[in-house]
């Protein structure tokens, strides 16, 4: 579960943008809402909503936690010394140029509180840390900063942590994490957080799953029938799936692929196998017709690519992040696929979504509470602010959101003028 998130200095994000999901004090829509019961932390959200112009940084947002996650997961044992990390700093200004990105994310995981973050350039790790909240007051395990003048890196390690800590730090590259580099050399106790980022946290674009998510998970038996019920609830006329798996072909590459490059990619997919997947749907006689995935529309084939996360999301309480979630969907698919994680039936485990979108025929007080949504925009000298709705006060019952936004009443609108064509 996420309590907060904040990054600085990352692509069109200049200043420290803090993105929170912990729930204010207003008490409607309840069902939103959820008590972690876990100490030091107050009730949270289930879900939000970022609206924003084209080019406003939503997505440079979700890229921030997504850069986090690979770096987590990475640096220390996908990476050699002097390979660069993926950091990227904010460019329309000199006093940022160079300077390190940060992130920190506060989160739960296995019923503890933890609060993590580094700071980074391309070239090094500056600054790591991380704080556990196993009891009321937080327990400094690590502090790792770089010393610039004696080009070395000064180290805290409290007695809450334990382990190898010396092992573990001097086996830490400059570009590389302790956390990811103690947990690669086994330490439990730094496990569980590890583990959270790879296993708990998901985040995706709007092109970042194609359908293998969904298929491997019907592969694994009794989640077929899930997926079916998912696709049938979100109004699709499929009665079936079929999968296939089938090797690599050979003559199945293009013959002008360079012979250096196919040979290249035969030997990398060796032995692996991918899954054929096609829709079953009943004639007018009740025949079963197969279909190609790809013979699909648009919105049934990012629907059945949604399905599995979806599910894997809400059966094991997990987060997810995606970027442009209206894309190629109805409105009123978008809004069902918003309410599997508002109902505690389909969300039994607290699952948190997080997801850009235009779509705002569900900016409502009747879907959301004003802590669910969010804005974004740029300001003039193209610097990312991330804000809630919750800084308009909007009133509850007597003000249209949708309306109110679309008017410009909370900014994070593309400021459209006329465009005189060529001759005019």
């Amino acid at each position: 579960m996420i309590i907060e998130f904040s990054v600085e200095n990352f692509r069109s994000i200049k200043t420290k943008q803090v993105f929170s999901l912990v729930k204010a004090s207003a008490d409607d829509l309840l069902g939103n809402t959820f008590d972690p019961n876990v100490i030091s932390v107050s009730p949270l959200l289930h879900s939000a909503a970022i609206y924003g112009a084209n080019a406003a940084g939503k997505s440079n947002f979700i890229k921030a936690v997504q850069v986090m996650r690979q770096i987590v997961l990475n640096s220390a044992k996908n990476s050699q010394r002097g390979d660069a990390l993926p950091t990227n700093y904010f460019k329309l200004c000199e006093s940022t140029i160079g300077k390190p990105t940060e992130f920190e994310i506060i989160f739960i995981a296995d019923g503890v509180k933890y609060q993590y973050g580094f700071s980074a350039t391309a070239e090094r790790v500056l600054e790591e840390w991380l704080y556990a909240f196993p009891k009321s007051k937080p327990q400094r395990w690590f502090i790792r900063a770089y010393d610039k003048e004696n080009d070395e890196y000064v180290w805290d390690f409290s007695s809450f942590f334990a382990g190898k800590k010396q092992v573990w730090k001097e086996s830490t590259r400059e570009n590389a994490l302790f956390l990811s580099t103690a947990v690669m050399l086994n330490s439990d106790q730094l496990k569980p957080i590890y583990d959270w980022f790879s296993d708990a946290l998901n985040v995706t674009g709007i092109d970042g799953w194609n359908g293998a998510y969904t298929a491997e998970l019907c592969a694994k038996g009794d989640e077929k029938e899930e997926v079916l019920k998912f696709l049938k609830s979100a109004d699709l006329d499929i009665d079936d799936l079929k999968f296939e798996s089938k090797k690599i072909d050979a003559s199945a590459l293009p013959d002008d692929m360079p012979l250096e490059l196919k040979s290249h990619l035969l030997k990398e997919l060796e032995g692996k196998e991918f899954i054929e997947i096609k829709t079953v749907h009943k004639s007018a006689q009740g025949k079963d017709i197969l279909f190609e995935l790809e013979e699909e529309s648009d919105g049934t084939r990012k629907i059945f690519s949604f399905a599995g996360p979806w599910i894997d999301t809400l059966k094991n309480g997990k987060v997810l992040f995606i970027d442009e979630l209206h894309d190629s969907l109805h409105p009123h698919i978008v809004k069902f696929l918003v309410s599997l994680f508002h109902n505690k039936k389909t969300n039994p485990k607290n699952a948190q979504l997080i997801f850009t979108t235009h779509e705002t025929s569900i900016l409502d007080q009747d879907i959301f509470r004003k802590d669910q949504i969010w804005f974004c925009k740029k300001d003039r000298q193209q610097e990312t602010e991330i804000y809630p709705l919750s800084d308009f006060s909007p009133r509850k019952g007597a003000e249209n959101l949708e309306k109110s936004y679309l008017a410009g009443k909370y900014g994070a609108l593309p400021v459209v003028s006329s465009l005189r064509l060529l001759g005019e």
